[in-house]
Protein backbone atom coordinates (compact mmCIF):
# COMPACT_ATOMS: atom_id res chain seq x y z
CA UNK A 1 0.00 0.00 0.00
CA UNK A 2 1.00 3.88 -0.87
CA UNK A 3 1.10 6.16 1.85
CA UNK A 4 1.39 9.79 2.16
CA UNK A 5 2.58 11.93 4.57
CA UNK A 6 2.44 15.40 5.41
CA UNK A 7 5.30 17.06 7.89
CA UNK A 8 3.64 19.27 10.40
CA UNK A 9 6.93 20.68 11.22
CA UNK A 10 9.58 23.13 9.63
CA UNK A 11 13.31 23.04 9.79
CA UNK A 12 15.62 20.91 10.36
CA UNK A 13 13.65 18.20 11.88
CA UNK A 14 11.26 18.83 8.62
CA UNK A 15 13.89 17.71 6.62
CA UNK A 16 15.38 14.87 8.70
CA UNK A 17 11.68 13.65 8.32
CA UNK A 18 11.42 13.96 4.58
CA UNK A 19 14.65 12.19 3.93
CA UNK A 20 13.33 8.78 6.26
CA UNK A 21 10.26 9.11 4.03
CA UNK A 22 12.17 9.38 0.42
CA UNK A 23 14.05 6.04 1.78
CA UNK A 24 10.43 4.12 2.46
CA UNK A 25 9.43 5.41 -0.59
CA UNK A 26 6.60 7.46 0.87
CA UNK A 27 5.22 10.60 -0.84
CA UNK A 28 5.38 13.80 1.59
CA UNK A 29 3.44 17.05 1.54
CA UNK A 30 5.53 20.05 3.23
CA UNK A 31 3.36 22.78 4.96
CA UNK A 32 5.02 26.14 5.48
CA UNK A 33 4.48 29.71 6.80
CA UNK A 34 4.67 32.65 4.43
CA UNK A 35 7.12 33.56 6.60
CA UNK A 36 9.65 30.46 5.69
CA UNK A 37 8.91 30.00 1.78
CA UNK A 38 12.32 29.81 1.21
CA UNK A 39 12.95 26.19 3.73
CA UNK A 40 15.03 23.42 2.24
CA UNK A 41 13.09 21.07 2.48
CA UNK A 42 10.12 22.26 0.40
CA UNK A 43 12.11 21.61 -2.33
CA UNK A 44 12.39 17.91 -1.43
CA UNK A 45 9.13 17.44 -0.86
CA UNK A 46 6.63 16.14 -3.30
CA UNK A 47 3.53 18.67 -2.93
CA UNK A 48 3.93 21.63 -0.53
CA UNK A 49 1.17 23.77 1.26
CA UNK A 50 1.11 27.45 2.48
CA UNK A 51 -0.64 26.81 5.66
CA UNK A 52 -1.09 30.77 7.21
CA UNK A 53 1.22 33.91 7.93
CA UNK A 54 4.78 33.68 9.52
CA UNK A 55 3.09 33.79 13.16
CA UNK A 56 3.12 30.05 14.49
CA UNK A 57 -0.38 30.44 16.18
CA UNK A 58 -1.76 30.89 12.97
CA UNK A 59 0.36 28.45 10.71
CA UNK A 60 1.98 25.60 12.39
CA UNK A 61 -0.46 25.59 15.59
CA UNK A 62 -2.95 26.52 13.34
CA UNK A 63 -4.89 22.71 13.95
CA UNK A 64 -7.11 23.54 11.04
CA UNK A 65 -5.29 25.01 8.31
CA UNK A 66 -3.06 21.88 9.27
CA UNK A 67 -6.17 19.12 8.88
CA UNK A 68 -7.04 21.24 5.24
CA UNK A 69 -4.08 20.64 3.72
CA UNK A 70 -4.38 17.11 4.77
CA UNK A 71 -7.23 16.80 3.24
CA UNK A 72 -6.56 18.50 -0.17
CA UNK A 73 -3.88 16.36 0.00
CA UNK A 74 -5.33 13.10 0.43
CA UNK A 75 -2.71 12.89 3.06
CA UNK A 76 -3.36 9.46 5.20
CA UNK A 77 -0.71 10.31 7.98
CA UNK A 78 0.68 13.47 9.35
CA UNK A 79 3.84 13.78 11.06
CA UNK A 80 4.39 15.77 13.69
CA UNK A 81 8.18 15.97 15.24
CA UNK A 82 8.70 17.53 17.88
CA UNK A 83 7.89 21.21 19.53
CA UNK A 84 4.74 23.04 18.00
CA UNK A 85 1.73 20.08 18.15
CA UNK A 86 3.99 17.04 18.60
CA UNK A 87 2.71 16.92 22.16
CA UNK A 88 -0.60 18.66 22.02
CA UNK A 89 -3.29 15.37 22.74
CA UNK A 90 -6.05 17.36 21.18
CA UNK A 91 -4.24 17.79 18.11
CA UNK A 92 -3.57 14.03 17.84
CA UNK A 93 -7.31 13.37 18.23
CA UNK A 94 -8.53 15.49 15.74
CA UNK A 95 -6.40 13.51 13.34
CA UNK A 96 -7.81 10.21 14.58
CA UNK A 97 -11.15 12.29 14.22
CA UNK A 98 -10.87 13.61 10.43
CA UNK A 99 -8.88 9.83 9.91
CA UNK A 100 -5.50 10.92 9.70
CA UNK A 101 -3.25 8.55 11.36
CA UNK A 102 -1.39 10.63 13.92
CA UNK A 103 2.42 9.46 13.90
CA UNK A 104 3.12 8.89 17.66
CA UNK A 105 0.78 7.77 20.33
CA UNK A 106 -2.61 8.00 20.80
CA UNK A 107 -4.13 11.03 22.42
CA UNK A 108 -5.13 9.18 25.10
CA UNK A 109 -1.68 8.44 25.61
CA UNK A 110 -0.52 11.20 25.15
CA UNK A 111 -2.71 12.99 27.71
CA UNK A 112 -2.28 10.84 30.33
CA UNK A 113 1.96 10.59 30.05
CA UNK A 114 1.80 14.69 29.31
CA UNK A 115 0.07 15.11 32.58
CA UNK A 116 3.15 14.92 35.11
CA UNK A 117 1.02 13.80 38.68
CA UNK A 118 -0.31 10.87 36.40
CA UNK A 119 3.06 9.99 34.44
CA UNK A 120 4.62 9.72 38.15
CA UNK A 121 1.86 7.43 39.21
CA UNK A 122 2.56 5.35 36.59
CA UNK A 123 6.01 4.92 36.66
CA UNK A 124 6.07 4.05 40.55
CA UNK A 125 3.67 1.18 39.40
CA UNK A 126 6.66 0.25 37.10
CA UNK A 127 8.48 0.12 39.66
CA UNK A 128 10.39 3.15 39.05
CA UNK A 129 11.94 5.93 41.90
CA UNK A 130 10.19 9.30 41.53
CA UNK A 131 11.53 12.37 43.16
CA UNK A 132 9.55 12.99 46.53
CA UNK A 133 6.62 15.36 46.66
CA UNK A 134 2.93 16.39 47.03
CA UNK A 135 1.22 15.41 43.92
CA UNK A 136 -2.73 15.95 45.21
CA UNK A 137 -4.67 18.93 44.72
CA UNK A 138 -3.36 21.37 46.47
CA UNK A 139 -5.71 23.03 49.27
CA UNK A 140 -6.91 26.55 49.30
CA UNK A 141 -5.73 27.03 53.16
CA UNK A 142 -2.56 28.88 53.46
CA UNK A 143 -1.43 27.02 56.46
CA UNK A 144 -2.00 23.75 55.23
CA UNK A 145 -0.34 24.69 52.26
CA UNK A 146 2.66 25.75 54.31
CA UNK A 147 2.42 22.39 56.13
CA UNK A 148 2.64 20.25 53.54
CA UNK A 149 5.37 22.30 51.74
CA UNK A 150 7.31 21.73 55.07
CA UNK A 151 6.86 17.80 54.98
CA UNK A 152 8.12 18.24 51.34
CA UNK A 153 10.97 19.70 52.42
CA UNK A 154 12.88 23.09 51.54
CA UNK A 155 14.20 23.54 48.81
CA UNK A 156 11.39 22.54 47.03
CA UNK A 157 10.11 23.16 43.45
CA UNK A 158 6.81 24.30 42.56
CA UNK A 159 5.42 22.67 38.88
CA UNK A 160 2.84 23.17 36.32
CA UNK A 161 1.45 19.86 35.53
CA UNK A 162 0.90 20.23 32.07
CA UNK A 163 4.13 22.24 31.84
CA UNK A 164 7.14 21.82 30.00
CA UNK A 165 10.35 22.88 27.84
CA UNK A 166 11.78 24.44 30.95
CA UNK A 167 8.61 26.67 31.66
CA UNK A 168 6.04 26.44 34.39
CA UNK A 169 8.48 25.72 37.33
CA UNK A 170 10.04 27.86 40.32
CA UNK A 171 12.77 27.09 43.31
CA UNK A 172 11.27 28.21 46.71
CA UNK A 173 14.34 28.02 49.10
CA UNK A 174 12.45 29.03 52.06
CA UNK A 175 8.54 29.09 53.94
CA UNK A 176 8.79 33.38 52.79
CA UNK A 177 8.60 32.88 49.43
CA UNK A 178 6.10 29.81 49.60
CA UNK A 179 2.78 31.69 49.02
CA UNK A 180 4.25 34.42 46.21
CA UNK A 181 6.12 31.97 44.30
CA UNK A 182 3.00 29.61 44.15
CA UNK A 183 0.69 32.00 43.04
CA UNK A 184 3.29 33.58 40.30
CA UNK A 185 3.65 30.25 38.68
CA UNK A 186 -0.28 28.90 38.71
CA UNK A 187 -0.50 31.99 36.67
CA UNK A 188 2.23 31.44 34.66
CA UNK A 189 1.15 28.00 34.03
CA UNK A 190 -2.33 29.30 33.39
CA UNK A 191 -0.88 31.71 30.60
CA UNK A 192 1.65 29.20 29.35
CA UNK A 193 -0.43 25.95 29.09
CA UNK A 194 -3.82 27.23 29.76
CA UNK A 195 -3.91 25.44 32.89
CA UNK A 196 -2.59 26.40 36.58
CA UNK A 197 -2.61 22.99 38.68
CA UNK A 198 0.61 22.95 40.40
CA UNK A 199 2.39 20.31 42.36
CA UNK A 200 5.59 20.11 44.89
CA UNK A 201 8.51 18.44 44.58
CA UNK A 202 11.86 17.93 46.77
CA UNK A 203 14.55 19.95 44.75
CA UNK A 204 16.78 17.60 43.58
CA UNK A 205 20.48 19.88 44.18
CA UNK A 206 23.11 18.86 41.96
CA UNK A 207 22.02 15.90 39.70
CA UNK A 208 22.76 15.15 35.87
CA UNK A 209 20.19 14.77 33.44
CA UNK A 210 19.62 11.23 31.88
CA UNK A 211 17.58 9.98 29.70
CA UNK A 212 16.34 6.50 28.29
CA UNK A 213 15.33 6.14 24.67
CA UNK A 214 12.77 3.58 24.08
CA UNK A 215 10.79 2.53 20.79
CA UNK A 216 7.29 0.36 20.95
CA UNK A 217 5.38 -1.38 18.82
CA UNK A 218 1.71 -0.81 20.24
CA UNK A 219 1.55 -4.58 20.12
CA UNK A 220 3.66 -5.40 23.35
CA UNK A 221 7.07 -5.19 21.61
CA UNK A 222 9.49 -2.31 22.99
CA UNK A 223 13.19 -1.85 22.85
CA UNK A 224 15.46 0.67 24.67
CA UNK A 225 18.65 2.12 22.65
CA UNK A 226 20.56 3.10 26.20
CA UNK A 227 20.48 6.15 27.76
CA UNK A 228 22.04 9.76 26.91
CA UNK A 229 22.92 12.64 29.21
CA UNK A 230 22.10 15.62 28.43
CA UNK A 231 23.36 17.74 31.49
CA UNK A 232 24.86 20.72 29.93
CA UNK A 233 22.30 22.63 29.72
CA UNK A 234 21.05 26.36 30.73
CA UNK A 235 17.88 27.90 31.82
CA UNK A 236 16.57 23.95 31.61
CA UNK A 237 17.43 24.39 27.74
CA UNK A 238 19.97 21.61 26.61
CA UNK A 239 22.37 22.64 24.58
CA UNK A 240 24.77 19.53 24.80
CA UNK A 241 23.74 15.77 24.61
CA UNK A 242 25.60 12.25 24.16
CA UNK A 243 25.10 8.74 24.54
CA UNK A 244 25.83 7.07 26.44
CA UNK A 245 25.60 8.00 29.95
CA UNK A 246 29.23 7.62 31.55
CA UNK A 247 29.54 6.58 35.53
CA UNK A 248 26.17 4.94 35.72
CA UNK A 249 25.67 2.04 38.56
CA UNK A 250 25.42 -0.91 36.19
CA UNK A 251 23.25 -2.20 38.54
CA UNK A 252 20.53 0.11 38.73
CA UNK A 253 21.05 1.23 35.11
CA UNK A 254 19.80 -2.22 34.16
CA UNK A 255 16.81 -1.98 36.35
CA UNK A 256 16.42 0.78 35.59
CA UNK A 257 15.77 0.23 31.55
CA UNK A 258 14.04 -3.00 32.53
CA UNK A 259 11.10 -0.80 34.29
CA UNK A 260 11.15 1.70 31.74
CA UNK A 261 10.65 -1.47 28.97
CA UNK A 262 7.67 -2.35 31.74
CA UNK A 263 6.14 1.02 32.06
CA UNK A 264 5.89 1.10 27.97
CA UNK A 265 4.41 -2.36 27.96
CA UNK A 266 1.89 -1.44 30.73
CA UNK A 267 0.62 1.05 28.84
CA UNK A 268 0.45 -0.21 25.46
CA UNK A 269 3.00 2.82 24.36
CA UNK A 270 3.28 3.43 20.20
CA UNK A 271 6.04 5.22 18.89
CA UNK A 272 9.09 6.43 19.88
CA UNK A 273 9.86 8.62 23.43
CA UNK A 274 11.83 9.15 26.01
CA UNK A 275 11.78 8.71 29.32
CA UNK A 276 13.52 11.96 31.60
CA UNK A 277 15.65 11.47 35.12
CA UNK A 278 17.48 13.30 37.41
CA UNK A 279 20.24 11.32 38.69
CA UNK A 280 22.55 11.73 41.90
CA UNK A 281 24.16 9.74 44.35
CA UNK A 282 23.52 6.71 42.67
CA UNK A 283 19.73 7.11 42.25
CA UNK A 284 17.55 7.49 39.84
CA UNK A 285 14.59 9.59 39.84
CA UNK A 286 11.58 9.90 37.33
CA UNK A 287 10.50 13.38 36.38
CA UNK A 288 9.03 13.13 33.26
CA UNK A 289 8.19 11.23 29.52
CA UNK A 290 8.35 12.81 26.27
CA UNK A 291 5.77 11.37 23.96
CA UNK A 292 7.45 12.47 20.98
CA UNK A 293 11.17 12.21 18.83
CA UNK A 294 13.76 14.42 20.58
CA UNK A 295 15.98 16.63 19.06
CA UNK A 296 18.87 15.10 20.21
CA UNK A 297 18.02 11.49 18.84
CA UNK A 298 20.92 11.29 16.41
CA UNK A 299 23.36 10.48 19.61
CA UNK A 300 21.23 7.44 20.18
CA UNK A 301 20.97 6.31 16.13
CA UNK A 302 24.77 6.83 16.00
CA UNK A 303 25.51 4.29 19.08
CA UNK A 304 23.30 1.77 17.47
CA UNK A 305 22.82 2.10 13.67
CA UNK A 306 19.05 2.07 14.75
CA UNK A 307 16.84 4.83 12.79
CA UNK A 308 13.88 6.32 14.93
CA UNK A 309 12.48 8.21 12.52
CA UNK A 310 11.88 5.62 9.82
CA UNK A 311 10.81 3.52 13.25
CA UNK A 312 8.00 6.07 13.61
CA UNK A 313 7.58 5.93 10.14
CA UNK A 314 7.22 2.01 10.13
CA UNK A 315 5.58 1.36 13.18
CA UNK A 316 2.16 3.94 12.62
CA UNK A 317 2.00 3.51 8.69
CA UNK A 318 1.44 -0.49 9.27
CA UNK A 319 5.25 -1.72 7.75
CA UNK A 320 6.61 -4.66 8.69
CA UNK A 321 9.45 -3.67 11.25
CA UNK A 322 11.32 -5.67 14.07
CA UNK A 323 12.16 -4.64 17.77
CA UNK A 324 14.24 -7.01 19.51
CA UNK A 325 16.48 -5.83 22.17
CA UNK A 326 18.76 -8.91 21.33
CA UNK A 327 19.38 -6.97 18.04
CA UNK A 328 20.10 -3.65 19.16
CA UNK A 329 24.11 -3.48 19.70
CA UNK A 330 26.07 -0.37 21.43
CA UNK A 331 29.14 0.93 19.74
CA UNK A 332 31.27 3.63 20.71
CA UNK A 333 30.04 7.34 22.05
CA UNK A 334 28.44 9.97 20.47
CA UNK A 335 27.85 13.90 20.98
CA UNK A 336 25.70 16.96 19.55
CA UNK A 337 25.94 20.54 20.09
CA UNK A 338 23.10 22.64 19.09
CA UNK A 339 23.94 25.68 17.35
CA UNK A 340 21.76 28.11 17.72
CA UNK A 341 21.44 31.82 16.00
CA UNK A 342 22.01 33.18 19.26
CA UNK A 343 24.71 35.65 21.13
CA UNK A 344 26.99 32.99 22.98
CA UNK A 345 27.13 35.20 25.93
CA UNK A 346 23.56 36.68 26.69
CA UNK A 347 21.73 34.03 24.68
CA UNK A 348 19.59 36.89 22.74
CA UNK A 349 18.07 35.50 19.48
CA UNK A 350 19.95 36.71 16.39
CA UNK A 351 17.53 36.40 12.81
CA UNK A 352 19.00 37.93 10.00
CA UNK A 353 20.54 36.59 6.34
CA UNK A 354 23.40 33.87 6.45
CA UNK A 355 25.43 35.46 3.96
CA UNK A 356 27.83 32.38 4.27
CA UNK A 357 28.52 28.94 5.93
CA UNK A 358 30.37 25.42 5.57
CA UNK A 359 29.44 22.48 7.17
CA UNK A 360 31.85 20.13 8.84
CA UNK A 361 32.32 16.89 7.27
CA UNK A 362 34.70 13.83 7.70
CA UNK A 363 34.31 10.42 9.20
CA UNK A 364 32.41 9.90 12.09
CA UNK A 365 30.78 13.87 11.76
CA UNK A 366 26.57 14.12 10.96
CA UNK A 367 25.14 17.25 10.49
CA UNK A 368 21.91 17.53 10.79
CA UNK A 369 20.46 21.62 9.36
CA UNK A 370 18.28 22.97 6.97
CA UNK A 371 20.62 26.34 6.85
CA UNK A 372 22.70 27.29 3.55
CA UNK A 373 24.26 30.16 1.79
CA UNK A 374 21.71 32.99 0.84
CA UNK A 375 19.14 31.84 4.28
CA UNK A 376 17.47 34.20 6.02
CA UNK A 377 16.80 33.10 9.60
CA UNK A 378 13.38 34.66 10.64
CA UNK A 379 12.70 35.85 13.94
CA UNK A 380 9.01 34.35 14.41
CA UNK A 381 10.50 30.33 15.71
CA UNK A 382 13.05 28.54 17.63
CA UNK A 383 16.38 29.54 17.26
CA UNK A 384 17.74 26.21 16.36
CA UNK A 385 19.90 26.47 13.21
CA UNK A 386 22.27 22.97 13.14
CA UNK A 387 23.14 19.96 15.24
CA UNK A 388 26.53 18.79 14.38
CA UNK A 389 26.77 15.10 15.85
CA UNK A 390 30.25 13.35 16.12
CA UNK A 391 30.58 9.50 16.79
CA UNK A 392 34.13 7.52 17.59
CA UNK A 393 34.99 4.64 19.94
CA UNK A 394 35.59 6.54 23.32
CA UNK A 395 34.20 9.65 24.76
CA UNK A 396 37.53 11.57 24.77
CA UNK A 397 38.03 10.58 21.14
CA UNK A 398 34.52 11.73 20.23
CA UNK A 399 35.31 15.66 21.89
CA UNK A 400 38.11 15.54 19.97
CA UNK A 401 36.18 14.86 16.41
CA UNK A 402 33.86 17.49 18.37
CA UNK A 403 36.40 19.75 18.41
CA UNK A 404 37.71 19.62 15.00
CA UNK A 405 33.74 19.90 13.78
CA UNK A 406 32.90 22.54 15.33
CA UNK A 407 36.64 24.70 14.18
CA UNK A 408 35.70 23.19 10.38
CA UNK A 409 32.43 25.05 10.64
CA UNK A 410 31.46 28.85 10.34
CA UNK A 411 28.47 30.95 9.56
CA UNK A 412 28.76 34.62 8.88
CA UNK A 413 25.88 37.44 8.28
CA UNK A 414 24.27 36.29 12.15
CA UNK A 415 25.19 35.61 15.67
CA UNK A 416 25.57 32.28 16.98
CA UNK A 417 26.50 30.22 20.36
CA UNK A 418 29.35 28.46 17.98
CA UNK A 419 32.15 29.49 20.12
CA UNK A 420 30.57 28.80 23.34
CA UNK A 421 30.75 25.09 21.79
CA UNK A 422 34.04 25.14 20.94
CA UNK A 423 34.92 26.21 24.44
CA UNK A 424 32.70 23.58 26.26
CA UNK A 425 35.07 21.32 24.10
CA UNK A 426 38.11 22.59 25.49
CA UNK A 427 37.01 22.73 29.38
CA UNK A 428 38.48 20.97 32.05
CA UNK A 429 35.12 20.17 33.90
CA UNK A 430 33.35 18.70 30.91
CA UNK A 431 36.01 16.71 29.71
CA UNK A 432 36.28 14.70 32.89
CA UNK A 433 32.77 14.74 32.70
CA UNK A 434 32.18 16.22 36.30
CA UNK A 435 29.61 18.33 35.23
CA UNK A 436 25.50 18.61 36.52
CA UNK A 437 23.08 20.31 34.92
CA UNK A 438 24.09 23.81 36.92
CA UNK A 439 27.35 23.62 35.92
CA UNK A 440 27.49 25.74 33.00
CA UNK A 441 25.37 28.70 35.01
CA UNK A 442 26.89 28.75 38.33
CA UNK A 443 30.42 27.55 37.54
CA UNK A 444 31.60 27.94 33.85
CA UNK A 445 29.89 31.38 32.44
CA UNK A 446 31.62 32.59 35.65
CA UNK A 447 34.81 32.67 33.33
CA UNK A 448 33.40 33.07 30.70
CA UNK A 449 35.00 35.55 28.24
Amino acid sequence: MSHKVLIANRGEIALRAIRACKELGIKTVAVYSQGDKNLKHLKFADETVCIGPASPLESYLNVPSILSAAEVTNTDAIYPGYGFLAEDFSFAEKCEESGFKFIGPNSKTIKMMGDKITAKSIAEKAGIQVVPGYKDDLPDDPDKIHAIAKNVGYPLMIKATAGGGGRGMRLIESEDELLDGLEITMQEAMNAFGNKVVYFEKFISNPRHIEVQIVADGKGNVIHLGTRDCSIQRRHQKLIEEAPASNINPELLSNTLDACLKLCKDINYEGVGTLEFLYENNAFYFIEMNTRIQVEHPVSEMITGFDLVKAQLKIALGIPTTLDQSKISFRGHAIECRINAENPRTFTPSPGLITKMHPPGGFGIRFDSHIYSGYEVPPYYDSLLAKIITTANSRSSCIKRMTSALDEFFVEGIETNHSLHQKLMHDDVFNKNNHTINYLENEFFKNYE
